[in-house]
């Protein structure tokens, strides 16, 4: 995807029909404040808006576009779905255990590791994906 917003040919380039509920939903991605949003918090803000769409409907969504490449699901070992949308650049997470905020990242030297170790073992690599786990600034400044 490129960096640009998302717009109805879009969604129809990638076979989905164009409708109300799927205009919404990709606006609020697009709009979101945190780039990593759960289908409930979705909800939520169609909520906030008045808008008159089911959880179900946000679930069928998302993973509809998720299919179509449109976003990506994380599971951050926090027991619910996470998506971000695709923007087409790969990149790495840190993920916070008190709070669970998200730092995105991207590191040529851990890249470049990667495929020579795959190289070392006879793989190559289709995708991957690196989740670090720790405690943000935020949350260590609180325990101090």
């Amino acid at each position: 995807m490129s960096e640009d917003k998302l717009e109805n040919k879009d969604l129809k380039k990638v076979g989905l029909k164009v409708t109300l509920p799927r205009l919404k939903i990709l606006g609020i991605l697009e709009n979101a404040e945190q780039r990593h949003i759960s289908a409930e918090d979705v909800y939520k803000k169609l909520l906030e808006s008045g808008d008159d769409v089911g959880l179900a409907t946000v679930y069928r969504v998302l993973t509809q576009f998720e299919a179509a490449g449109l976003v990506i699901r994380h599971r951050f070992d926090t027991g619910h779905a996470i998506f971000e949308l695709n923007e087409g650049n790969h990149h790495d997470h840190l993920v916070c255990v008190k709070c669970a905020t998200v730092a995105e990242f991207v590191d040529k030297i851990i890249e470049e590791r990667q495929i020579a170790i795959a190289d070392k073992f006879g793989f190559k690599i289709t995708e991957h994906c690196l989740y670090l786990y720790g405690v943000c600034n935020s949350c260590q400044e609180q325990t101090s």
